[in-house]
């Protein structure tokens, strides 16, 4: 297994992006950075790898972008780098899983039965049965700040053990990052 210094708190917050919807998380396997993507630049990526398929041969053919001066150089460095990550390395770079749903839900259960407060237990376990019951959940701690308090360590614990999972799944043994 290779050990690798990374962000834990940076992948915890990626993986906790569950929907996804402007942008995508890739853990470079070499530097343990995590390379956030938007949706804009995938998209860009996807196109030029689109422009460059050879469907008589089934493959790529070189894929390098055009200098395009209305295109700021960021931009174009951010989709070479979406083309690394697509086409050019993919062994290097591994997409970080958006967190099970499932295992944030067991956590909120596993919180609420630690829960003291028999009022706001109550609440809780009300909250669990219904729809949208994480943004709730959420917002029935914030007039609770002990446990709010309570919650997030509980939460951060949980998660790290998911983080450290996925990694050893894809071989690496990680190390935090102190910035």
């Amino acid at each position: 297994m290779k050990r690798l210094r990374i962000d834990l708190d940076e992948l915890q917050k990626a993986m906790e992006d569950i929907e996804r919807e402007a942008f995508d998380y890739f853990l470079d396997r070499e530097t343990g950075d995590i390379i956030i993507l938007s949706e804009d630049i995938i998209a860009r990526a996807h196109g030029l790898l689109e422009e460059n398929f050879d469907d008589d041969l089934a493959e790529y053919d070189e894929v390098e972008l055009d200098h395009d001066f209305t295109v700021p150089e960021w931009i174009e460095d951010e989709v070479e780098l979406a083309l690394d990550i697509f086409l050019r390395q993919p062994e290097q770079y591994a997409r970080v899983p958006e967190r099970q749903s499932r295992g944030g839900y067991e956590a909120m259960k596993e919180f609420t039965e630690l829960v003291d407060d028999p009022d706001l237990k109550k609440d809780l376990l009300e909250i669990l049965e219904g729809k949208g019951a994480f943004r709730r959940f959420k917002t029935a701690l914030d007039d609770h700040p002990k446990a709010r308090k309570q919650w997030y360590g509980l939460n951060a614990k949980l998660a790290r053990r998911e983080i450290f999972e996925w990694l050893a799944s894809i071989g690496i043994d990680g190390e935090h990052k102190k910035e």
